[in-house]
Order: C-alpha cells, then sequence, then structure tokens
C-alpha cells in the first residue's frame, strides 16, 4: 500500500442551508476519509476559506436565490478547488444548472442519484488529489532516487503543502527521524527540511494564483506562522519573493531550489 494512502486531508466547504442536504452529506462524506465544513451564509462560506486549505466547494442549487448565486460566484474566486453544484435536477432546475456551468463549476451532483460516488466525484478532483497526482514521481533534477527518499517524498506531496512534521514522516517510514535526515540528504541529496519546504512553497504559488488570495491568505492556510514566515521561507528555498509566486510555475521554482537552495541546517 502507498504510504500516503492513509493520509486523510480532503477538506470540503458545502453551502447547505437544507437540513436534506446537510444530512445526504453527512453520508456522503464520512468524518474518517473527509473534513466537512458547513456554511450557512456567504460570510461563512468565505471564512472557510481564509482558516483552512479548501479542497473542494460543493453548493446547494435547489432552491436559488440570491445568496446562493453569491456563494456560486465564488468559484471564480478560488479556481484552485473546484465547485460542484448539488439539485434533484428537476425540470426547472435547467437554468440553474446552466448558471453553474458559466461561473465554471466542475460538475453538478444529482441528489438522490450520486449521492454513494459522491465523494469519489469530488475527492479526487480537490487540490489535494490533483496537487499529489502531479508531483507523485519526484522530478529527476531532485536526485530522489533512493526508496526513502522517494517514499518519503510521496508522503509530502499528499499532504499538498501542509506542515509536515519530520517525526510524523519518520514513524510512517519505520525509522527514527535522526535515521531519515541522513539517509535523505545522502549522495548529494537535497535534506528534508528542505524539500518540505519547497513543497509547501509549490502549494503556495498555486494557492496564490487565486485571485481570492493574498499573501496572508495562503500563509494562513497552509499553516506558515504568519505572512512574514512565508516570505522569509520563499526567499531561503526558491530566492524569490512571496508576490512573484503567483506569476511562477512549478518547473521555475524547482529550478531555483536547485541552484544552490537545497541544502540547509539539520
Amino acid at each position: 500500500m502507498s504510504i500516503a494512502a492513509d493520509v486523510t486531508l480532503t477538506s470540503i466547504v458545502a453551502f447547505a442551508p437544507r437540513e436534506k442536504t446537510r444530512i445526504m452529506l453527512r453520508a456522503a462524506f464520512p468524518r474518517r476519509r473527509c473534513r466537512l465544513l458547513f456554511a450557512r451564509s456567504l460570510a461563512d462560506f468565505s471564512d472557510a476559506f481564509r482558516k483552512e486549505l479548501v479542497d473542494a466547494a460543493v453548493v446547494d442549487i435547489t432552491t436559488p436565490h440570491a445568496e446562493t448565486w453569491n456563494v456560486a460566484a465564488m468559484a471564480r474566486e478560488f479556481p484552485s478547488a473546484p465547485f460542484f453544484g448539488l439539485t434533484p435536477l428537476r425540470g426547472s432546475d435547467g437554468p440553474a444548472v446552466a448558471q453553474c456551468a458559466d461561473l465554471d463549476f466542475a460538475d453538478v451532483l444529482v441528489e438522490g442519484v450520486d449521492d454513494q460516488c459522491a465523494r469519489d466525484i469530488v475527492a479526487t478532483r480537490g487540490f489535494s488529489a490533483r496537487f499529489s497526482e502531479a508531483l507523485r514521481v519526484p522530478p529527476p533534477v531532485l536526485a530522489l532516487d533512493l526508496p526513502v527518499q522517494q517514499r518519503a517524498w510521496e508522503y509530502v506531496v499528499a499532504h499538498a503543502g501542509r506542515r509536515v512534521p519530520t517525526l510524523n514522516l519518520a514513524k510512517r517510514l519505520g525509522v527514527t527521524r535522526e535515521h531519515l535526515s541522513r539517509t535523505f540528504a545522502s549522495q548529494g541529496a537535497p535534506n528534508l527540511k528542505r524539500i518540505i519546504d519547497l513543497v509547501r512553497l509549490l502549494a503556495a504559488a498555486e494557492l496564490s494564483k487565486n485571485p481570492g488570495y493574498d499573501i496572508r491568505d495562503v500563509a494562513t492556510v497552509l499553516d506558515f506562522a504568519s505572512s512574514s514566515h512565508l516570505s522569509s521561507t520563499a526567499q531561503r528555498v526558491v530566492g524569490t519573493k512571496p508576490a512573484s509566486l503567483a506569476r511562477l510555475r512549478a518547473v521555475d521554482l524547482i529550478q531555483r531550489f536547485c541552484k544552490g537552495h537545497g541544502r540547509s541546517r539539520s
């Protein structure tokens, strides 16, 4: 089994004014697999995005009104988190579904039809899943060729930029933290702490491309101590200011990292 297979990180915010919707979503997204955050107002929904990393959003469009569409419009503010409409798909729901398409929703879930597969539809297209899959194999330029390095990399990217305590990682690998640090950085490879920081900055760069986020928001949702902490990490690990992250691709950041930023004090 993959070392990252039991990393449960999927966080979903749902605009669900109806109790029926909340019951359905609790069943579809069990606590042992997902973190489900309910929002009953636009303010609650917006706050959720600024308190933690949201992987995807579900919006109940069954009884659309002004606040529903204000919530739905946030899909364009946070494109890193796919938005999904939820409706019983009655004959009169056509305009609401069309509005979801206009707002760049990823899909529409049909109540009573997609209940059993909703988690797979949503979670597999969420930010963490896409991030982990895109970086599943470490870039060759990082020279992480040893099995222990690759297994550690897989675990780190599965967290999609969230903080990864090295002690937790060592326990998952069945070694001591000291042994893991020494082994990981062998043969001239970057050391583990720098690799963890690099992955966090790759996630920060992707989140910075969201119009709805500023640097302070990105620092908060990725659990940096402050925006200053994010700034100092960006300068130290990839030699750039955080304001530049939004315009840089992952390959650009990795190239910068490889130019003398891969080693740090253990």
